[in-house]
C-alpha cells in the first residue's frame, strides 16, 4: 500500500525540522513533547509514522527521519533514556524497557554533546574576545591613545638641518672651539683699573682691578661683582 506522503512530497516543502516536530507533538501529544522531560520512542516509530500520516499532513519520509534525529538526540531525550523505562508508541502505550545498555549508550552520548557544546561555547567567547580587543586596538589607534587610555605624545618634528642634541655632539662643539692663550700678569706692575682676565674654572672672566693689598688681588666682573683673589689667578691676553 502507498502512503499519501510518498504520493506528494511537494506538499510538504518548505517546512523545517522544527516545524515537523510541532505537528507531530500536536498530532501525537502522548508519544511527542516539546517540553519536559522526553519519553524514550518505541523502536520502529518511523514505520508507525509514515502509516500513520496522510498527504493532508504534508510531512514527507525524509522530514520525519530528521524530526527523529533532532528530537532523539536532544538533551532532555537522551536525560530520559534511563534503566527501567518504558519505550512508548504513537499513542502513548508503554512498550520494552530501556536495558542497561541502552542507559549506558544514552548516558555517554548525552555526556559527549554537553563536553562538544562546551569546547563550541569556549571557541566562541574567545574569537569574540579577539574581536573586542581588535575593536579596541584600532579605536585606541583612531583616538591616538594607549592601552591605560593615555593620550601619545606626538613626536616632534626635527627642524632641517638640525644638529643631534646628545652629550657627544656638544662635547665635541666645546672641543671645537679655539683655546685662548693667556699670559700671567707681573704682580709688581698691577695697577689699580687695569684690565685683566680672572681664571674662573676653565673660563677666563674680563675683571677690572679695584685694589691691590699685599699678596691679593680685588678685582671687579663686568657683571658689578667684586672679587678677592690671588695674582696666580690674573692673566692678560
Amino acid at each position: 500500500m502507498t502512503t499519501a506522503i510518498e504520493q506528494n512530497p511537494a506538499q510538504s516543502a518548505g517546512k523545517d525540522v522544527k516545524q515537523v516536530l510541532a505537528q507531530l507533538s500536536e498530532k501525537f501529544p502522548l508519544c511527542f513533547n516539546l517540553t519536559g522531560e522526553a519519553k524514550p520512542l518505541k523502536i520502529g516509530i518511523f514505520q508507525d509514522l509514515t502509516e500513520r500520516l496522510t498527504e493532508e499532513d504534508g510531512i514527507s519520509k525524509t522530514q520525519i527521519r530528521h524530526a527523529l534525529r533532532m528530537y532523539t538526540s536532544s538533551w532532555r531525550y537522551l536525560a530520559g533514556v534511563k534503566l527501567g523505562v518504558a519505550r512508548v508508541d504513537l499513542d502513548g502505550q508503554a512498550g520494552e524497557l530501556i536495558d542497561e545498555q541502552q542507559a549506558q549508550h544514552a548516558a555517554q552520548t548525552l555526556e559527549q554533546s554537553k563536553a562538544k557544546a562546551a569546547e563550541s561555547r569556549k571557541a566562541r567567547q574567545a574569537e569574540e574576545r579577539a574581536k573586542q580587543r581588535e575593536q579596541q586596538k584600532e579605536q585606541r589607534k583612531a583616538a591616538g591613545t594607549d592601552k591605560a587610555g593615555y593620550k601619545k605624545a606626538a613626536a616632534k618634528p626635527k627642524a632641517k638641518g638640525a644638529q643631534s642634541e646628545r652629550p657627544e655632539h656638544k662635547a665635541k662643539a666645546v672641543e671645537s672651539k679655539p683655546e685662548i692663550e693667556l699670559l700671567a700678569v707681573d704682580f709688581a706692575s698691577l695697577q689699580a683699573g687695569a684690565a685683566v682676565q680672572l681664571k674662573v674654572g676653565q673660563r677666563p672672566v674680563p675683571a677690572t682691578v679695584v685694589e691691590i693689598s699685599k699678596n691679593d688681588v680685588v678685582v671687579q666682573l663686568n657683571s658689578g661683582m667684586v672679587i678677592k683673589t690671588t695674582s696666580d689667578k690674573l692673566f692678560r691676553l
